[in-house]
C-alpha cells in the first residue's frame, strides 16, 4: 500500500497481508489501487531499503525480434528472418553474448523461418519458441525439434481475474501443469511471468516460482524464469518498492524463491522510456540474461534495444567477448533498405545523423580535435565515421566529403569535385545562404539535393515502392494458398475463402485458381464495381505460357509479374501467384492474383510508416 510521508516526503510503502511469501487466494483482484490509481498516473512508491548491486558470474542476450518485434508490424518474410538471424550471430560473436532467438510457430510461415534458421547450424544464438497457456501447443515444439519454449503465465490479476476470468489458485495449477507437459516432453520450459510488475510478488509470483524450482529438482531439467515488465512499470531508483522494483524483483526470485540467476531473464517494455536501464539493472542485481529486440522493435513502444544491450555489456565488463559491432550497421541499414523499417536519424548507435554535429562551436571543435564530441570511436566500433553538418563554410570538398560518407561510397564508385552534380549540389546550397539561411544543412535535405543531381546512385522511388509492396502482396498470396481449403483444389472449398479474401483487401483486382494445365477452375471473383468489366469467357482461357503460371512451377516459389495495365480495368496492375500443394507437399495448382498497384501502394505507404 502506498501511502504519503510527509516527513520524507515520498510515498511510502506499506507492507499489507498480500506480500506474505504464500499463495494467497483472493476473492477480488488485488489490483493494487494505491499505486495504480484507475485515473491516475501509477505511483512509485518507497520502502527506503537498499539493495547492493550483485552481478551474475555470466550475463547474456536473448532476443525476441522474430516475436515480441513482429506484433507491432507486417510480419518479416522466412528469408528475412534468417538474414536477420545470421547478422545476430555475427554481432553475438564466438562466445555467444546473444545466446538465444525465440520464435512464433504457428503458421508455415513462422516454421519456415525456423527451419531456415536451424539449417544454419549454429551453436548461438539458440533456437527457441514461445506458446500460449496451452500443452496442445507443446506438440509443435517437439515436432520442430526444439529443445526450449516459452510459455504464457500471466501473473497479475489483472491478467488472471480480469482476463483470463480465473482465481489465484486455478492459474497456479494450470501454469505448474503447463510446465510439467513440458517436462515430461523433455522440453526447457520458460515461463513467461507476464505483466510481473503489477502482480503480487509474494502473494502469487515467489510461490509459483519456488513450485517450478521443485520441479527442476525433481525432474532434472532446468526451468527458466522470464520477468516480464509488460507495461515498462518497473523502475530503478533506490528504496523503490515491489513490485514495480527491478531491483527487489529479481532478489526476490533469486534469495526468496531459490531460481538460479542464470535461469533468470528480464524482458522490459519502453513504455515509460526505462526499458534500457531496466534490463540493465536486472542485470546488475543478478539477473543473467536480458531480453530485446533490435531497433527495439516491440508491441506499443517497444522492447530494449538489442544494440544497446550490446554496447551496455561492454561498458559493464569492459571488455568485448567476441561481440562485433560494427554488425549494428550492417543491421540498420538491411532494415531500411530491405524491410522499409524507418530509423529516426538521431536514434542511437544506428540513426543515419546519430554521431553528426551541426552546432557551428561543436563543428570547430570536432575540427580541432574529433575526440571532443566523439561518443567514443565510432568509426572502429560501428563503420560510422564522425560526420558534420553542411554550411556556407563547407565548400566543394565537404560536400564530396558528406556524399562519399553518407552514401557509402567507395573505390570506383566515388564522386570528386568534378563530378557536375557536385558543383550544382553546391551551387544550390550557397544560394540559400545568399538568401539569408543561417542553420546548417540537414541529412534530409542533403539527401534530396543527392537525389536530385546525382540520381544514378539511388534506387527510384518506384522501384522502391514495388519491392514494398510485392513483399506484401507476397505474404498474403502464401498466406491464402497454405489454407486446407485452397489445398484442396475443390472450387467449392476454395471460392467462399477467395471472396472474403477479394473482400479484405480492395486492391484485389481479380483473384483464380488455375489447374496444372493452366485453365482457370474457380468462378469469376472480383470487385463489385469490377465484375461488369470481365467477360465470361476469360475464364474458358488457356493460361499456361503467363510468366504468373510457369514462374511457381520453376522454382516452387511465389512469382510477381512487372507491370501492366490490365485489359479489363485499364489500370496499372501487378499479378502475384504461388503454387497450391496438396498434404504430399506436390503442387497441383496456382493461386494468382491481379492487383491494382495504385491501391495497393497506398496501404502499404500506409502501413510501411514503421518508426523505430
Amino acid at each position: 500500500m502506498a501511502k504519503w510521508d510527509r516527513e520524507k516526503r515520498i510515498l511510502y510503502h506499506e507492507l499489507s497481508k498480500f506480500e506474505e511469501p504464500d499463495l494467497r487466494e483472493v476473492v477480488e483482484p488485488n489490483l493494487l489501487r494505491g499505486i495504480f490509481p484507475v485515473d491516475e498516473i501509477p505511483r512509485i512508491d518507497f520502502d527506503q531499503k537498499i539493495i547492493p548491486i550483485s552481478p551474475p558470474p555470466a550475463m547474456y542476450i536473448t532476443d525476441t525480434t522474430f516475436r515480441d518485434g513482429q506484433q507491432a508490424r507486417p510480419p518479416f518474410t522466412p528469408k528475412q528472418i534468417e538474414d536477420l538471424y545470421v547478422m545476430l550471430h555475427r554481432l553475438g560473436g564466438r562466445d555467444g553474448v546473444i545466446r538465444q532467438c525465440e520464435f512464433f510457430i504457428y503458421s508455415a510461415r513462422d516454421r519456415e523461418a525456423v527451419e531456415r534458421c536451424l539449417a544454419k547450424d549454429y551453436r548461438f544464438p539458440e533456437i527457441t519458441s514461445w506458446i500460449r497457456a496451452n500443452r496442445d501447443d507443446l506438440k509443435l515444439v517437439k515436432e520442430m525439434g526444439l529443445k526450449e519454449t516459452g510459455m504464457l503465465m500471466s501473473v497479475s490479476d489483472y491478467h488472471i481475474f480480469l482476463k483470463l476470468g480465473w482465481n489465484r489458485r486455478r492459474a497456479f495449477e494450470e501454469y505448474l501443469s503447463l510446465a510439467k507437459a513440458a517436462l515430461n516432453h523433455g522440453i526447457v520450459p520458460r515461463c513467461h511471468f507476464e505483466d510481473v510488475t503489477r502482480a503480487d510478488i509474494y502473494g502469487f509470483c515467489v510461490p509459483l516460482a519456488k513450485e517450478l524450482m521443485k520441479l527442476r529438482e525433481e525432474s532434472g531439467i532446468d526451468i527458466k524464469i522470464r520477468l516480464c515488465d509488460t507495461l515498462g512499470l518497473g523502475v530503478t531508483y533506490p528504496g523503490a518498492a515491489l513490485p514495480r522494483a527491478v531491483d527487489k524483483l529479481v532478489r526476490a526470485m533469486i534469495d526468496d524463491a531459490g531460481v538460479p540467476g542464470r535461469l533468470l531473464e528480464w524482458h522490459g517494455h519502453n513504455d515509460f522510456h526505462k526499458a534500457l536501464i531496466n534490463a540493465t539493472t536486472a542485470w546488475l542485481y543478478g539477473c543473467s540474461a536480458a531480453n530485446g529486440a533490435l531497433m527495439g522493435l516491440g508491441e506499443r513502444t517497444g522492447n530494449t534495444p538489442v544494440e544497446a544491450l550490446v554496447i551496455e555489456y561492454i561498458s559493464l565488463r569492459g571488455q568485448h567477448d567476441g561481440l562485433d559491432t560494427t554488425v549494428i550497421t550492417e543491421i540498420a541499414e538491411y532494415m531500411e533498405k530491405e524491410i522499409g523499417i524507418r530509423i529516426p536519424p538521431n536514434y542511437p548507435f544506428a540513426g543515419s545523423e546519430f554521431n553528426a554535429t551541426s552546432a557551428g562551436v561543436h563543428i570547430d571543435g570536432i575540427l580541432k580535435n574529433p575526440e571532443i564530441y566523439s561518443i567514443f570511436n565510432t568509426e572502429k566500433f560501428l563503420k560510422r565515421p564522425l560526420t558534420v553538418a553542411i554550411t556556407d563554410k563547407s565548400g566543394m570538398a565537404g560536400v564530396v566529403h558528406w556524399i562519399n560518407t553518407h552514401l557509402k561510397l567507395t573505390g570506383p564508385r566515388m564522386v570528386d569535385k568534378r563530378h557536375p552534380g557536385v558543383a550544382k549540389i553546391y551551387k544550390a546550397i550557397m544560394k540559400q545562404y545568399e538568401e539569408g539561411r543561417t542553420t546548417a544543412i540537414g541529412a534530409d535535405e542533403m539527401r534530396r539535393l543527392a537525389r536530385k543531381y546525382l540520381p544514378e546512385y539511388f534506387v527510384s522511388d518506384l522501384q522502391l515502392l514495388k519491392q514494398k509492396a510485392a513483399e506484401v502482396a507476397v505474404h498474403l498470396i502464401e498466406e491464402l494458398a497454405e489454407r486446407p481449403e485452397m489445398r484442396s483444389m475443390d472450387p467449392a472449398k476454395q471460392e467462399p475463402l477467395m471472396e472474403a479474401f477479394a473482400e479484405d483487401n480492395p486492391f484485389i483486382q481479380w483473384v483464380y485458381v488455375t489447374n496444372m494445365e493452366g485453365r482457370i477452375i474457380t468462378k469469376l471473383i472480383t470487385q463489385i464495381v469490377d465484375r461488369a468489366k470481365y467477360p465470361p469467357v476469360v475464364i474458358e482461357d488457356d493460361y499456361s505460357d503467363r510468366p504468373w503460371f510457369i514462374g511457381p512451377l520453376k522454382d516452387g516459389k511465389a512469382h510477381v509479374t512487372d507491370f501492366y495495365v490490365s485489359r479489363f480495368t485499364h489500370q496499372l496492375a501487378i499479378t502475384v501467384s504461388a503454387p497450391i500443394r496438396n498434404e504430399e507437399e506436390q503442387i497441383v495448382g496456382i493461386l494468382a492474383a491481379d492487383m491494382k498497384f495504385d491501391e495497393l501502394a497506398k496501404m502499404v505507404e500506409a502501413d510501411g510508416k514503421n518508426t523505430v
